[in-house]
This record gives C-alpha cells, sequence and structure tokens, in this order.
C-alpha cells in the first residue's frame, strides 16, 4: 500500500514544474523570473510566468541539456536536442526539443511568458525535469537566418538568465 501512494505522489509530482530563473551576470544584465509549467489534459505543457530585466523586443527561449548552474547559464549546455537535429521554430516541422521560440518583453522590460508546447514532456525522451531553461538577449530567428549560429542557436544571442526545471 504505501509502495502505490509514493507512486502516485511521484506521478502528481510530474503535472507541474517551477522554474526560478536567476541572472547570467547580475553585474551586467540583471534578468529574473519565475515560470511555472503544467501538463495540461491534451499533454501539451504550458509554460506561463513573468521575466523582468529585459530590454524591449524579443528573446529567444530554450530549454538546454544540462540543469547545471556552477558556470552560470554557460553549464547548461546546448539545447535540448536528443534526436540530433537542426534548430527550428517552436512549430517548425523540423527543431530542437528546446526550441521555444520567442517571449516579448514590453517597455518596461517585462514578458509576460504564456507558450504551450506538445514537444516537451515530464517523461519519456523529451523529459524536461532537471534540465534548465535560458533566456537569451536577442531574437530568436527560429532556423531562418544566414548567420552559421541560426541552424543551431536561432541566432539569439546571449544568455542572459536562467534556471532548473523542478518538479513540483
Amino acid at each position: 500500500m504505501n509502495r502505490i501512494i509514493i507512486l502516485l505522489t511521484f506521478i502528481a509530482q510530474l503535472k507541474a514544474a517551477h522554474v526560478h530563473l536567476v541572472p547570467n551576470n547580475a553585474k551586467t544584465k540583471n534578468v529574473t523570473g519565475e515560470l511555472t509549467l503544467v501538463q495540461c489534459e491534451d499533454n501539451l505543457i504550458e509554460i506561463t510566468g513573468k521575466v523582468y530585466g529585459l530590454t524591449p523586443g524579443l528573446h529567444g527561449i530554450h530549454v538546454h541539456e544540462k540543469g547545471d548552474l556552477r558556470d552560470g547559464c554557460m553549464s547548461t549546455g546546448p539545447h535540448f536536442n536528443p534526436e540530433n537535429v537542426t534548430h527550428g521554430g517552436q512549430n517548425s516541422p523540423v527543431r530542437h526539443v528546446g526550441d521555444l521560440g520567442n517571449i516579448l518583453a514590453n517597455e518596461s522590460g517585462v514578458a509576460d511568458v504564456n507558450i504551450k508546447d506538445s514537444i516537451i514532456s515530464f517523461t519519456g525522451n523529451n523529459n524536461i525535469i532537471g534540465r534548465a531553461i535560458v533566456i537569451h538577449s536577442g531574437e530568436d530567428d527560429l532556423g531562418r537566418g544566414s548567420s552559421p549560429l541560426s541552424a543551431s542557436t536561432g541566432n539569439s544571442g546571449d544568455r542572459w538568465a536562467c534556471g532548473i526545471i523542478k518538479a513540483e
């Protein structure tokens, strides 16, 4: 009986996750935020929250491979890409699992995040629990740009904030 309760508790925890975003370098850009990730009944993952301290405009948001912040956001590794494919937009037919597109910061530098995604998951090969979300300095070109970085990073610039995706 105790095993069943423990298992059910664990499964319930996989329905939601939280990310506390910290600045990569608070001396140069103090970007912070809080994100909540919830698995909806249609198995989409919904990401909601706010990011503060951005410049007005679009900023790339990605799930990165590692939940390691020992060297700030640089130790999170590349975009989460278990299929080893090229970078794309959230709705592209070919994309990294971690490609979530852009968030829009208003004139006050605040972005209201509301993303729904059918590729990321809390289980299986596309499991994002324990990985990191990274907010970038620039707009993600969704793999459509002319820069060599477009096919790997969306040419979205420096890593301004990051946080580990933790199951609730």
